[in-house]
């Protein structure tokens, strides 16, 4: 039983509680004993609470005795990544640079909503430092490593929580997204990972990277993400870019609609850069189940060159200002490619900066028109299946040429368009990533889309495949865990 409590999705979960037929105590105590099974393979974890959580769980599970839930999420495991703000907890965000032993007092938009919708937090995730690079390691909590092949990363900055969802440690996990932060993780490891419309999400406190930031749910299904998406969205007075709620129960109208007739625009390549064969292959065989359903499919590319000397332009002005708020003993703690990249970011003269708006202003009207025209736009989410954890001195994909293997996920953070990443395929062992991008404010469409894609694909959880993966990795934690995890006093 407790491989299928592990796997079920938290609509599932919902409903086995209200039914009484499962208790949130048996299911954060599964949460909990998972963790400390994994972690020291893995190390997708920066902290956990058991106490706090199984108090919560506690809670949970009186007021489903009563009938009384307090919210859409009741007594369902979450974790958060370590970039939020959270009451009682640390924001550590991967850096040394930052002291701990201070008032931890506040919750971030996202982490307050779900709170108030009655989740279990029980632990916070890993990220690189400032969430800066599409692998997950920092200085602060070492490296965080694929359940798929320990080898290889989970990718990226959102990795400890794609990590989590792997493992069957949790059904839900928060991310943030800044440049592919959700959906790089979510298509290394094979999860469901949504990038909402910026704004739909609040932000807060505000990213070093600007306008490009968003905060979205990560799960295992589509139905998940919709759930958890009802729970986080909505405006907050701390985020002045935070939009209106728009009054969508997306739990509810995620399965309605039909995919007949929508326009669907494929392009594997975005019109810049080529992904390997077999990515190429799974994002067409892909693409022919859209059809299977109905849709119009047809080749066009939405970019005839790569916006990446946009958003390095930007991202690089957001670098330096991170630079300037550290003192040199401060600087001398961070991750040195971190602080490499801050360097090269005081080189954006006032000129290139001002550019890259306009360039931006540009590339965000064409993404509109191109959406006057097709409903949806599939690509490949990433050109490759997830790259090696650890540095490497040749051209296999790992962190020292990250720049060389990330081509496709930003330009929608620019454009600020909803964009999701769901498994498509496998590799050599390794799952594939099906990107789908919506017109602005079509988060629905977006969803409804995914769902429809997973359904017609079939159920991934829980696979064979995935279950030897993980009995070799809780092979490989030895006894690590009690030294890398300590639960806060």
């Amino acid at each position: 039983m407790a491989d299928d409590i592990a796997f079920l999705p938290a609509t599932r979960l919902i409903e086995l509680y209200r039914a009484k037929k499962v208790s949130p105590v048996e299911v954060v105590t599964e949460t909990l004993h998972r963790l400390e099974r994994y972690e020291g393979a893995v190390n997708a974890f920066v902290l956990y609470d058991p106490e706090s959580a199984l108090a919560e769980a506690r809670r949970s599970e009186a007021r489903w005795q009563k009938g009384q839930p307090q919210g859409l999420l009741d007594g369902v495991p979450v974790a958060l990544k370590d970039t939020l703000l959270t009451r009682g907890w640390p924001r550590r965000v991967g850096s040394k640079t930052i002291d701990p032993d201070q008032p931890w007092t506040e919750d971030s938009p996202a982490v307050e909503r779900l709170r108030a919708a009655g989740v279990v937090f029980f632990g916070k995730t890993t990220t690189p430092e400032f969430g800066w690079k599409p692998t997950t390691d920092s200085p602060l909590s070492g490296t965080t490593r694929n359940p798929w092949n320990l080898e290889r990363t989970p990718g990226g900055s959102s990795g400890g929580s794609a990590v989590a969802l792997l493992a069957g440690i949790c059904p839900l996990a928060v991310g943030t997204d800044a440049g592919g932060s959700i959906r790089i993780p979510a298509a290394f490891c094979g999860v469901f990972g949504l990038k909402p419309t910026f704004g739909k999400v609040a932000v807060y406190p505000a990213s070093a990277f600007g306008d490009v930031a968003h905060i979205g749910p990560m799960s295992r299904t589509v139905d998940d993400a919709a759930l958890m998406l009802d729970a986080m969205k909505g405006p907050d007075s701390r985020d002045w870019h935070s939009l209106p709620d728009d009054a969508i129960a997306y739990r509810e109208r995620v399965r309605e609609g039909s995919l007949r007739g929508k326009r669907i625009a494929l392009s594997p390549t975005l019109g810049y850069a080529e992904p390997a064969l077999a990515v190429r292959d799974a994002v067409e065989r892909a693409a022919e189940v859209f059809s299977s359903l109905g849709a119009v499919v047809e080749q066009a590319d939405p970019f005839t060159e790569s916006p990446g000397p946009i958003f390095e332009a930007l991202a690089g002005v957001g670098f330096a200002a991170l630079l300037r708020s550290m003192p040199p003993d401060k600087v001398a703690l961070m991750d040195p490619g971190l602080a490499e990249s801050c360097r090269r970011g005081e080189a954006v003269t006032l000129e290139q900066y001002v550019e890259a708006i306009g360039r931006r202003v540009a590339l965000g009207q064409a993404m509109r028109q191109f959406f006057d025209r097709y409903d949806l736009l599939l690509s490949a989410t990433m050109p490759i299946p997830a790259a090696y954890a650890d540095p490497r001195d040749g051209s296999e994909p790992n962190p020292s040429n990250f720049r060389d293997w990330m081509p496709y996920t930003y330009p929608f953070n620019l454009t600020k368009n909803p964009s999701a990443s769901i498994a498509c395929g496998v590799a050599g062992g390794l799952p594939l990533g099906l990107m789908v991008t919506g017109p602005l404010w079509d988060d629905l469409g977006v969803l409804r889309a995914c769902r429809a894609y997973e359904e017609a694909a079939g159920p991934v959880w829980p696979s064979a495949e995935l279950s030897a993966a993980l009995a070799k990795a809780a092979g490989a934690a030895g006894s690590e865990v009690k030294a890398k995890i300590r639960p806060l006093r």
